[in-house]
């Protein structure tokens, strides 16, 4: 009975077997996300650099020349791959559209958590959320057929440029900051406003200095996470601001994005040929771009987890 008894109790049961075979499956999956996303950086990274080790580009000509016609030359006679104009158009675009989107964002955010009715609050977030489920495309077609033809009435030229974009854009960021500064918002206690309301404080007093101070890093959170969608969108804009690789003299002059030239030259280059190795260059500096926001959004989300 002692020898039995031992050797049940150094048997694992059913339940300690699962969860095992649980936590085996987890670090599987753990493992196998990031093996993935390290073989996608390095894969680009190794694309990325090519231009620069294999055709001797210099990383200044890349990234402030202004010409852009891979396999042409510029005036002075090195190649043309100055990715400066796409630069500027995104992060034009980008700061432009979050820029625009804040206040609205900011403000419906404070009508569903502060001031509206729960009915009230529900049907702005169904809108919410039918909104983020447009496709990208839908909103290109939009815009190309309502924004660029309103901006070309308004203010001439041909009516795709930065502006367009920006509009564009504005429409398709507002929700992912409408929803994130909601959740912001309601993360801040109860009793911080009930203390404010307790000292004397109106309700719009209570909403500027305190709701909204306690819930500034997740704020900025969701804005920057607008603008890290912005940055990287690529179809809705390529439609709306005319694809020219020039720098932007205003705001409806034709312009381009990273994502726009990446999207209409990849198709049409060859592996291997400078042209095809600049594109891979602008895809490497799309996703530095990419870790700076994710860097971003850390830094302020440490930031706001040090002040709680």
């Amino acid at each position: 009975m002692d020898n039995k008894l031992k050797q049940q109790l150094h048997t694992k049961s059913k339940t300690a077997k699962y969860e095992q075979r649980g936590k085996l499956a987890s670090i599987m999956m753990l493992v196998l996300i990031m093996v993935v996303v390290l073989g996608i950086i390095g894969f680009i990274l190794i694309k990325g650099t090519s231009m620069f080790f294999n055709d001797k580009i210099k990383i200044s000509d890349f990234l402030f020349s202004t010409f852009w016609n891979p396999g042409g030359k510029t005036p002075t006679g090195n190649p043309a791959v100055g990715a400066l104009p796409m630069i500027v158009g995104s992060f034009s675009v980008t700061l432009l559209a979050a820029l625009v989107a804040t206040p609205f964002a900011v403000g419906t955010a404070i009508y569903m958590t502060e001031l509206s009715s729960k009915r009230g609050a529900g049907v702005l977030q169904v809108v919410t959320e039918l909104l983020v489920g447009i496709p990208s495309v839908v909103y290109g077609f939009i815009g190309l057929t309502v924004v660029v033809p309103a901006v070309r009435h308004l203010f001439g030229g041909s009516g795709f440029g930065i502006l367009a974009g920006t509009i564009v854009l504005f429409v398709m960021i507002l929700p992912t900051i409408v929803s994130m500064t909601v959740d912001a918002l309601k993360s801040v206690p109860n009793h911080y406003r009930q203390a404010s309301l307790a000292l004397g404080a109106t309700q719009w007093q209570t909403i500027w200095k305190v709701v909204l101070r306690s819930a500034s890093p997740g704020i900025l959170t969701a804005v920057v996470f607008g603008m890290a969608r912005a940055f990287g969108e690529a179809l809705a804009v390529q439609m709306v601001i005319g694809n020219a690789a020039l720098m932007p003299h205003n705001l409806v002059s034709p312009s381009a994005t990273l994502t726009s030239v990446l999207t209409a030259g990849m198709g049409n280059t060859v592996m291997g040929s400078l042209q095809n190795n600049a594109l891979w260059s602008l895809a490497l500096l799309l996703l530095l771009m990419s870790l700076f926001f994710n860097l971003l959004i850390h830094l302020i989300g440490r930031k706001g987890a040090f002040k709680k």
